[in-house]
């Protein structure tokens, strides 16, 4: 007599449960979670340059130290430049202001002129000058904060480096008896590697172009904000608007309300039609994920796991369905249903 199987909506309730402790779990420990991801994402993205070297016959000590060297060139080119803005940031923003409290000043005189006092007031209250310093101190000790965190990336980058040789052996070896879960394994590799090489170019694209607007409205710190705008674009849907607060501000300071506005339109105009318009052309090619399944994605893992979550909502929504979607043969209409791509029909025995 054949098992009785369990309701669809009862298997159904039961994953969602799941899923739902899970999450949780991964957010009771979200630091180290999303720390082994960013070096895990790391270690593929220079996984090419491993393999190149390998077929060159290069010994296994130059297979290890060059792509390890190229991670860390780029990261500690990286935070240089955001100590050195930040720091440049902590000591002009007390000069803002005198120029703080004129705005202050101008917008409670337009509130009185339209009898709208008493709502404008209470939103100022909340914005005391005084606090410029304090938020440059508290923005360059997140950064400091960012260094001890990227040090425990480091030695995980390290020891994956290492390792990689080993598991390229072990995956080769596995392909007879889990061919399903290789090929899985493989596609999350690939995807994640287009997809940080699409974000990068266009993040590059953008970036540069930022800088040469905020550089023309004469906004301080263009550099920084470039940098910002480059880091902003691996979040996916949302992150040029991330990127636009702090210079259409700090704009505002400088120059005024025309300046803070000519700053937002150079930005939609530039990061709207690369993002919006362009970007996603090549990048649903290259991740395979639909507009609703990344925007979700983004939702669920920022929630889970903050800001580095929105950085690595993708290549973790790419592992998380290469783990329990494509390893599963039977499985093929959840993958359509994130992927858009609708499996080919059967031809009639």
């Amino acid at each position: 007599m054949s098992e009785r199987a369990a309701p669809r909506a009862l298997t159904l309730l039961l994953g969602i449960a799941a899923a739902v402790v899970v999450l949780a779990g991964i957010r009771a420990v979200g630091t180290i979670v999303g720390t082994i991801v960013l070096a895990l994402v790391l270690t593929i993205a220079v996984s090419p340059i491993r393999s190149y070297l390998t077929r060159r016959g290069a010994p296994g000590w130059l297979v290890v130290l060059v792509p390890f060297s190229v991670v860390i060139v780029v990261l500690v080119g990286m935070v240089a430049i955001l100590i050195t803005a930040v720091v440049q940031l902590a000591v002009i923003l007390p000069t803002y202001s005198d120029r703080f409290n004129r705005l202050l000043a101008d917008a409670q005189s337009w509130a009185a002129a339209r009898g709208i006092a008493p709502q404008v007031n209470k939103a100022l209250q909340s914005l005391d000058p005084g606090k410029a310093l304090e938020f440059a101190q508290g923005l360059l000790s997140g950064v400091l904060g960012i260094l001890s965190g990227l040090l425990l990336v480091v030695v995980l980058l390290l020891a994956m480096s290492l390792d990689a040789p080993i598991i390229t052996r072990v995956m080769s070896r596995a392909s007879a008896e889990r061919p399903a879960m290789v090929e899985a394994l493989g596609t999350f590799a690939r995807k994640t590697r287009r997809y940080l090489l699409v974000s990068t170019f266009f993040g590059l694209i953008c970036a540069v172009l930022d800088v040469v607007a905020l550089y023309v409205l004469s906004v301080p710190l263009p550099l920084l904000w470039g940098v910002l705008a480059l880091i902003t674009n691996y979040i996916p849907n949302i992150g040029f608007v991330v990127g636009l607060v702090p210079p259409a501000l700090l704009g505002l300071l400088t120059g005024g309300l025309r300046t803070m506005v000519l700053v937002i339109i150079a930005y939609m105009v530039i990061n709207v039609v690369v993002q919006s318009f362009i970007q996603p052309k090549f990048l649903g090619d290259a991740v395979g994920l639909t507009t609703t399944a990344t925007f979700v994605s983004l939702i669920v893992w920022a929630t889970v796991l903050g800001p580095l979550g929105a950085l690595l909502a993708i290549p973790l929504t790419l592992l998380t369905r290469a783990l329990f979607i494509d390893s599963d043969p039977s499985a093929k209409w959840s993958g359509a249903l994130i992927s858009g791509d609708v499996p080919k029909e059967r031809p009639p025995a």
